[in-house]
């Protein structure tokens, strides 16, 4: 970890209290090609939850088992690959090189060489532009900012309120893509991305038993319902217990122990079910949401502390990212923090947006074009769930259309009758469905289901952001043979009626 490049400073353009993507793309946003100052606050590492303990680490574990799979359903290849399974050291390994092994100095050199200091610390707002950094035992520090600050503090791992569960010490997102040792048993309590893509890695992996438990009706519940039933009957076939419909009501563990992030936290863990429903696993795994990183950020002095705990501890903003309630309009709330779009990529979005309005206001310009503003958020959000198979999907599902009171047409389609997706593996398995505004002509949402997919999704997220109509995507002719070819099919479905 990279000593304070900021030392003797206290007065900066910009400070940024959280270091990860959104916080890094904000300060470089808001000072490149000009002579601002701008400084990250952080208190863990550089770089934030993506780049050490979840995008990056997860990828980096899901991709080798995905290639694998797929030599399995390839004539040619089947037979020769090893029956043993994936390599788990070999696989750890390139997870960490993906994380630099858990070592930001490499982050820290960007953010130096981009004109960005760093100050190690956890910050807290004091007052209008101000921000104390308490580090150890040092007495706490005043940065003061001359133009803004921006808030990109994130989300952390949510623990449910369950007997014996935080005792029980079970592992969360960061220990399941940090994992040193893969347990024989393990229960994931909860059924969103995470929990989802985790079974994935666990099971390639060598999970022996792996038991998913969720209280609602399905998996990926926000995504459309076919989604998440191909991706359970996946995880069934690959040998998974799925529990829906049940929630976990306590756990007991048999000497807890916090032996570091990413190993097996003691003796044998006890889920119950109900009364009289129980099993045993040696891991716990808590995907069950995230909850705002925002109760020690001080909103309490700018006199916002009840609105922030009245919308779930996320902080509002407006389409220029900055924070409600705010006279001066000095301070801004990026990515997980502000609730609109918990995902990677949208932070970074949204923090290139803060970046920009800060850079035209500090130059005295108005700041009013549609660049300077968040116009994806809430329409044109894209995610991938890198699960085998993957669900790619942008915009409204059906059922969000039709409560945001559109007109909606949909028209879907099998992926295995599409040439490239056959050819990607034999037994292929997916579906794709559209979600039209009838009136406009235009699409509002697009899932595709299949391995392939999560490069799709940009066309679809293009489509939605730009209005395009559907008549003008006739001519945007798919190359043949690739998975893109479901544009096409899905058109020509639509057309017969």
């Amino acid at each position: 970890m990279a000593p304070d490049a900021g030392v003797g400073q206290d007065t900066w353009d910009v400070i940024v209290i959280g270091g990860g993507p959104a916080g890094e793309n904000a300060a470089d946003y808001a000072i490149r090609g000009s002579d601002r100052t701008a400084v990250i606050v952080e208190s863990e590492l550089v770089g934030g939850e993506c780049s050490y303990w979840a995008c990056m680490p997860s990828k980096a574990l899901l991709r080798p088992i995905e290639v694998l799979e797929s030599a399995r359903h390839l004539p040619g290849l089947v037979g020769r690959t090893s029956a043993r399974g994936i390599d788990v050291r070999g696989l750890l390994g390139r997870r960490d090189s993906f994380t630099s092994h858990l070592d930001d100095s490499g982050q820290v050199k960007w953010a130096n060489d981009a004109g960005i200091d760093v100050v190690r610390g956890v910050g807290r707002l004091r007052g209008p532009r101000t921000v104390e950094v308490a580090a150890g035992d040092d007495p706490p520090r005043m940065l003061h900012a001359r133009q803004a600050v921006v808030l990109a503090t994130g989300t952390g791992a949510t623990v449910p309120d369950l007997p014996g569960l935080a005792e029980a010490l079970p592992w969360t997102s960061r220990d399941v893509t940090n994992l040193h040792q893969v347990p024989r048993r393990v229960a994931i309590i909860g059924g969103g991305v995470v929990a989802c893509e985790a079974a994935t890695w666990l099971l390639g992996m060598g999970v022996e038993e792996l038991t998913v438990i969720d209280p609602g009706e399905r998996l990926l519940g926000r995504a459309e319902p076919f989604a998440g039933e191909l991706v359970r009957q996946s995880l069934k076939d690959r040998g998974a217990r799925i529990i829906l419909g049940s929630a976990v009501t306590a756990v007991d563990r048999k000497g807890p122990l916090d032996k570091g992030v990413g190993h097996i936290s003691g003796g044998p863990v006890t889920v119950h079910l109900g009364r009289r429903r129980r099993f045993v696993v040696d891991e716990v795994v808590v995907a069950a949401g995230r909850t705002p990183n925002s109760a020690e950020l001080g909103f309490e002095t700018l006199g916002i502390a009840d609105r922030v705990a009245g919308n779930r501890g996320y902080v509002e903003v407006n389409d220029r990212l900055q924070v409600e309630g705010v006279p001066g309009q000095w301070l801004y709330a990026v990515g997980d923090l502000n609730g609109r779009a918990l995902l990677t990529h949208m932070g970074k979005y949204q923090a290139r947006i803060a970046g920009a309005v800060i850079g035209a206001r500090a130059a005295g310009e108005r700041a009013t074009g549609r660049e300077y503003r968040d116009l994806a958020s809430e329409r044109a959000v894209p995610s991938v769930t890198f699960t085998s198979p993957e669900v790619s999907s942008v915009g409204l599902t059906e059922a969000a259309a039709r409560d945001a009171g559109i007109d909606v047409e949909t028209v879907e389609y099998d992926l295995s009758w599409v040439a490239g997706a056959a050819l990607l593996e034999d037994g292929y398995t997916g579906r794709a469905k559209l979600v039209i505004d009838r009136a406009k002509d235009t699409l509002v949402g697009a899932t595709f289901v299949g391995n392939g997919t999560a490069e799709l999704i940009h066309s679809a997220t293009v489509a939605i952001i730009g209005n395009v109509t559907l008549a003008d995507l006739w001519h945007a002719v798919p190359s043949y043979p690739t998975v893109s070819e479901i544009w096409l099919r899905l058109l020509e479905t639509r057309r017969q009626g």
